[in-house]
């Protein structure tokens, strides 16, 4: 292969990869810990009633960040002023990252959020009540939100796994990153903190999804 045939075939997988990365990227959010509270355990933390305050929207739709804070607190250590997002849910669930876990004395599981079946509970504590949690704290697994429309386009479907590329100085890829589908989402993949600082990712920052090969 001549000088000039090889840079035609450099430039025409330059190219392709450019292709394929507006295709298939997808934005990155990196998820600190954080805290999704119940109604019932809202009333016993802040009292009864109480609303959640906005502080910020989240990408995804109808979420947002809170001004409330609580303190999470495990066999060996705590954290203050960790965030709740809102709105509350039907049950009350803790996010950390595997080093959170070192400090807190815990073993949590990678779990789909919701799925909290054999997670170790923690105690929240706000300004007007302790809840103790029999269950609820997870290791988020990584997963990608999208729309319906969305996932047709990349050809995948809900519950699917994947694997994601990342770009930059610690370039590498994520396996086992779960697909979520619903018409309620916006385009987002999510990664703890953890996550982000091994491959040196930032909110707002592209991966893509890696055909399969």
């Amino acid at each position: 292969m001549d000088k000039e045939e090889l840079i035609k075939l450099v430039t025409r997988r330059v190219i392709e990869k450019m292709k394929d990365y507006d295709t298939h990227k997808v934005p990155i959010g990196v998820s600190n810990r954080h805290v999704h509270v119940s109604r019932q355990d809202l009333d016993i933390l802040y009292g009864k009633d109480y609303e959640l305050t906005r502080k910020g929207d989240l990408k995804q739709p109808g979420q947002f960040a809170s001004n409330e804070t609580v303190t999470i607190r495990g066999p060996k250590g705590e954290f203050e002023r960790v965030r709740i997002l809102g709105p509350v849910r039907k049950q009350s669930q803790v996010e950390v990252s595997k080093t959170d876990s070192f400090r807190l004395g815990i073993r949590p599981l990678i779990k789909e959020s919701g799925d909290l079946t054999g997670t170790p509970g923690l105690d929240l504590i706000g300004p007007k009540g302790i809840v103790s949690l029999s269950s609820g704290a997870i290791v988020a697994l990584r997963h990608i939100h999208m729309t319906p429309a969305q996932a047709d386009a990349f050809g995948l479907k809900d519950k699917d796994m994947v694997e994601v590329e990342t770009f930059g100085e610690r370039r590498g890829v994520f396996g086992d990153v779960l697909v979520r589908v619903s018409d309620q989402f916006a385009l987002e993949m999510h990664v703890d903190v953890d996550e982000a600082n091994a491959f040196s990712l930032s909110n707002g920052d592209h991966v893509i999804i890696r055909k399969e090969r």
